[in-house]
Order: structure tokens, then sequence, then C-alpha cells
């Protein structure tokens, strides 16, 4: 085994034990939806600044009917009307 690559070792174990398929099927589709999600939350999120310089305060530019929530399960954003004051 000193002179074998990880992936040829990998796909023999595979082969040895073909129920692992699932598990490392289901587990590769959680990591994925884990970045997919993080991801999301670093550039849709008001709370996240990547540009201070031009955009120092993102939070203050939203209007009322911008969704940044994830799932929004009784609000309807759309007849949301704007009740703060402009920065």
């Amino acid at each position: 085994m000193a002179g074998t690559n990880l992936g040829a070792r990998f796909y023999r174990r595979i082969k040895r034990h073909p129920a692992l398929i699932p598990m490392i099927g289901f587990i590769g589709l959680g990591m994925g939806s884990a970045a997919l999600y993080l991801l999301r939350l670093a550039l849709r999120s008001p709370d996240v600044c990547w540009d201070r310089k031009n955009n120092p305060e993102p939070w203050n530019r939203l209007s009322p009917n911008d969704q940044y929530k994830f799932l929004a399960v009784s609000t309807d954003y759309k007849k949301l009307k704007k009740d703060r004051p402009d920065f």
C-alpha cells in the first residue's frame, strides 16, 4: 500500500464494501448544501459588509420589501410599507 495513491485505495475499499456508497453520497450532499448555504449567507445577508468604503452600512439600504430571510412563513414582503426614517 505504500506506492498506491489515495484514489486507488478508496476505489478498492468501495469495491469491497458497496454499502458505503449511499453514506458517502449523503455526506457529500450534506457538505455541499452546507457550503452553498454559507455562501448565500455571506453574499445575501445584510449583516455582512464586504465593502466598507462604498457601503459602510448595507442594512440601511434595505427597503421593507427586500426579503433577506431564507424562509418567510407568514410574511408577505411585497405588501410591507416603509416605516423608518432615511439615514
